[in-house]
Parts: C-alpha cells; sequence; structure tokens
C-alpha cells in the first residue's frame, strides 16, 4: 500500500480512528493485524517470511537473555544467521551468482548453479536490520527481551515504518507500545502537519522531477552533458524530497498515535562536509552502521590504517545493503574515499597549525564548503541512479561534454527543450525549479528554528490558510499522473 495512494488514506483514517477508540490493552492486537494488512497489499505471500524471522528472533531473544557464555552467543548467532540468510537469498543470490557467472566465463569454466526468479519483497532490508537490532541490544544487556509475542511482532511490522524506515531500536519504540497514549490535540494536528509537509516532498517536489531524470538516465546514450547535470541534480532532490517525505509522513503517522519515532533527516544538503552530509542523511540507517558494524570494527579507536579501513569498509557495505548491483558498491566506496579524503586533508591542514597560511585560505574558502559537498554528493548520485556501471560510466564521461554547443544555441528553443530540458515543456522545467525552490527556503526556515512551532504562534486565520492552502497545492500540483512508489522501496 502506497503513502501516496487514497488506499492509505481511507486505511490510516479508519486505524487511527480503531486506535482511540479501543481500550489499551486491545491496541497492539489492532495495530499488528492493520500492520499485517498494509504488507499483505503488496505481495500476501511474503508475510510468511516476516512470520518466520518474527518466531526466530523472539525465541532468540528469551533464550539469549536467560543463558550465559558460549550458549548466549550462540542463540544470537543463530538470530543474525536466520536475518541475514533470508536477505541474502532474496536479495542477493542471483547478484552473486551472476558476478561468480562471469569471473567463470572469463576463465572459460562451466557454471553449474541456475538463476531464480526472485521478487524482492519489499522493505526487506529495513525490518531485516530493525529485527537484528533487537537481538543485538538484548545481547549486550541494553534491552530486556520481550515476551509479549505480539507487541514484538508489532515491533517489527509497525506500518508507518515497516518498509522504508526510519529503523527503530527497540530501546525507543518497544516501551511505547506498552505505553497507553490518550487523544491530544495538539500532538495530533502537529502530526498531521508532518504528513502533509511529506507529502507534498513526495508528490509536489519528487514526482514532478522523476521525469527529468528518467528521461536522461534511461537513455545515457542520447544526451551530454548539460542535460546529465540538470538530471543529475533534479535526482539529488528527488531521491532527498521522496525518502525524505516518506519519513514525515511515516513519523506524523505515528506522532498522532502518540508512538514517537526517530528523525531521519536534517537537511542534509546544508552540509559543509561529507562527514557532516552522512550526520544529517538516513539518520537511522548511517547511525545503525555505526552501532552494529563500525565500532564493533574498532571505529577510530585503532591504528589510521585500520580506523580508515573500518570507515570505508563500512560505507562499502552500506552500498551493499542498498541493493545488489555494483553500482551500489561503487557508490559506497565512493563515499568512503570522501570521507578519507576529508580526514587526510584535516590533518594535513593541522599540521600548518591555527593562523598558518593554510588555515586562512581554509576559512576564505568557507563559503563554498556547502557548495562543493553538494557536487560530490552528486557525482555520487549518478552512480546509485544509475541502471547499470556502464551507463555510470558513460554518464560521467559525458559530462564534459556539450557546454560549447550549449551557449552557441541559447536562443534556440528546439536545441534547449531537447538537450537541457530533457524533452519537456519550459512550464514543466520552471514548475519543477519552483518545487525545488520551496523545498530550500522551508529548510532556509527551518535552519533558524522549527516552522511548525513559529506557524503556532501566528493568528488562527493566518494559520489555517496557510494549511490550506498547502492542501490545495498537493491536489493541484501534485504530480498524482505520474505518481510512482517510493525509491526505497526497492531496499
Amino acid at each position: 500500500m502506497l503513502f501516496n495512494s487514497i488506499h492509505f488514506v481511507f486505511f490510516f483514517a479508519i486505524v487511527t480512528m480503531a486506535y482511540f477508540g479501543l481500550p489499551h490493552r486491545f491496541r497492539w492486537a489492532m495495530l499488528l493485524a492493520a500492520s499485517c494488512y498494509f504488507y499483505m497489499a503488496f505481495v500476501p505471500v511474503y508475510i510468511l517470511i516476516l512470520a518466520f524471522t518474527i518466531v526466530i528472533d523472539y525465541i532468540a531473544g528469551i533464550y539469549i537473555e536467560g543463558s550465559m557464555g558460549v550458549r548466549r552467543k550462540m542463540f544470537l548467532v543463530s538470530s543474525i544467521i536466520a536475518n541475514c540468510g533470508v536477505l541474502a537469498f532474496f536479495k542477493y543470490y542471483n547478484f552473486v551468482n551472476d558476478s561468480l557467472l562471469r569471473a567463470f566465463n572469463i576463465l572459460g569454466a562451466s557454471y553449474p548453479l541456475p538463476f531464480l526468479n526472485i521478487i524482492l519483497p519489499i522493505g526487506l532490508s529495513f525490518h531485516t536490520f530493525q529485527a537484528m537490532s533487537y537481538t543485538i541490544e538484548v545481547y549486550r544487556g541494553s534491552q530486556p527481551a520481550e515476551r509479549h509475542f505480539g507487541v514484538y511482532a508489532l515491533y517489527v511490522m509497525y506500518y508507518p515504518q515497516l518498509v522504508a524506515g526510519p529503523i527503530e531500536r527497540p530501546n525507543n519504540l518497544l516501551h511505547q507500545f506498552h505505553t497507553p497514549q490518550t487523544f491530544e490535540y495538539n500532538r495530533v494536528t502537529d502530526g498531521l502537519k508532518l504528513m502533509l509537509w511529506g507529502f507534498f516532498q513526495k508528490v509536489v517536489v519528487a514526482d514532478r522531477l522523476a521525469p527529468f531524470v528518467n528521461q536522461a538516465y534511461n537513455q545515457p546514450s542520447a544526451y551530454q552533458g548539460p542535460a546529465f547535470v540538470v538530471a543529475t541534480v533534479f535526482f539529488a532532490f528527488q531521491i532527498y524530497a521522496d525518502f525524505a517525505g516518506y519519513s514525515d509522513i511515516a513519523i506524523g503517522a505515528s506522532q498522532v498515535m502518540g508512538i514517537k519515532l526517530m528523525k531521519n533527516f536534517n537537511r542534509p544538503y546544508f552540509s559543509k562536509s561529507i562527514a557532516e552530509f552522512w550526520k544529517r542523511w538516513h539518520i537511522s540507517l548511517s547511525t545503525w552502521f555505526r552501532d552494529y558494524l563500525y565500532i564493533p570494527l574498532g571505529g577510530n579507536r585503532a591504528a589510521t590504517w585500520r580506523w580508515l579501513f573500518n570507515l570505508f569498509f563500512t560505507f562499502l557495505v552500506s552500498g551493499l545493503w542498498h541493493g545488489a548491483k555494483w553500482t551500489f558498491v561503487i557508490w559506497g566506496a565512493l563515499n568512503g574515499l570522501y570521507l578519507i579524503g576529508e580526514i587526510a586533508a584535516e590533518k594535513v591542514s593541522n599540521r600548518f597549525g591555527p593562523g598558518s597560511w593554510m588555515q586562512r585560505g581554509c576559512k576564505w574558502l568557507s563559503p563554498l564548503r556547502v557548495p562543493f559537498t553538494f557536487a560530490l554528493i552528486c557525482f555520487a548520485w549518478v552512480f546509485f541512479r544509475a541502471n547499470s556501471s556502464a551507463d555510470a560510466f558513460r554518464i560521467v564521461s559525458q559530462l564534459g561534454s556539450g557546454w560549447g554547443e550549449l551557449v552557441v544555441h541559447l536562443a534556440d528553443r528546439d536545441y534547449l527543450k531537447a538537450n537541457l530540458l530533457l524533452g519537456h515543456d519550459k512550464a514543466e522545467f520552471l514548475g519543477a525549479l519552483a518545487a525545488i525552490a520551496v523545498l530550500l527556503t522551508v529548510h532556509v526556515i527551518q535552519e533558524r528554528g522549527p516552522l511548525c512551532k513559529r506557524i503556532s504562534a501566528w493568528p488562527l486565520p493566518l494559520r489555517w490558510s496557510i494549511y490550506y492552502a498547502a492542501v490545495v497545492v498537493v491536489l493541484f500540483f501534485g504530480a498524482f499522473n505520474t505518481s510512482q512508489q517510493f525509491i526505497y522501496f526497492q531496499f
């Protein structure tokens, strides 16, 4: 069930009314049933996969808590193997198979394993990581094992964040299902406002940018540098508005019921460095990898070479988490190299000391840090969005071409439409730019404090005029005719 559908609007209204209409002791059962229905609206049979891992992890959590020593670790490892095994089979079997087939062909040997017609269960990577965090935290002793099977199942299947996060931790979410919630007008309306903003980001921004991006990236041999720059910048905002929009709808829907989910984005394109970007982008995943992979590997508490390896390896795995394609691996590797480059540059800069020409130069260049970071991120997005690694390298090789022709043909409308506007009308292009401008304007305001609280202090007629205007913009300017599922559903 897509958030940007009439089906979800009715589903959300019915579930929310039922939630507040039922006594607290029955709410978990209603939410679990609703979450099952929500998930089964995609591919019904795949709920059996969730049921399998839920049973395994529920039992493992109890036995981990009640065991000691090697036996305790054995139950944790069994749980991780079960979760990673399901993820590896459905997401990576054909990817590994194809890579091995290519290697065998190079060696001139026959390869025996067949390819399987596997449909990836929606959101598998998200709820797998959420389930793993539960058994790991129980093993660490920071989370007691959940004895209520239904509540644990709800922790994994909670519909707002089931298929695309935020990837929650048991310490934050589980106890909230046991806490009675009452209807609070301000909290409910704040949640609805956040959902409205999420819908704006998805249907007004992301889905308006999608046709431009698809046109260039689906036909990489037909375009040159200017078109790819436009498409890549548009994709940067498309994927942000798409994923942040989903997160805001999920967080807002949960907030309406009094259940708080973690923040997932914090205006990442205002970052002054790659390190800062990854503190602002997909926060629930970044912190997951930090806590459960990077730090256990040794983090930065090791020799420099090992620290840099830990960093690079974590981003390599993060890239592979996003998808079973070499483009995602390259994207992860690029971000890892960016961070290593930043660390090296900082070490060189520190050697000159405060007041040196190097430090003064860095100060003068400071205003360029945001656009430079954005440019690096956009370059990496080329590999993330490209349909194949061959397409990605073709696009990269073309980034410097076509600029002279563009200058010559600036007055030629037909040329501009075909090569810069990617075959779309000027009005559509300007609409896309306007959507990005509104998004950035809101972000600039939010940098100075929460916009919702500032609007709440305004006179009632002005407040409601803004809310009604936002609804009208979503309904009349949303790209519902080209509406598509959220990008991160594929992960």
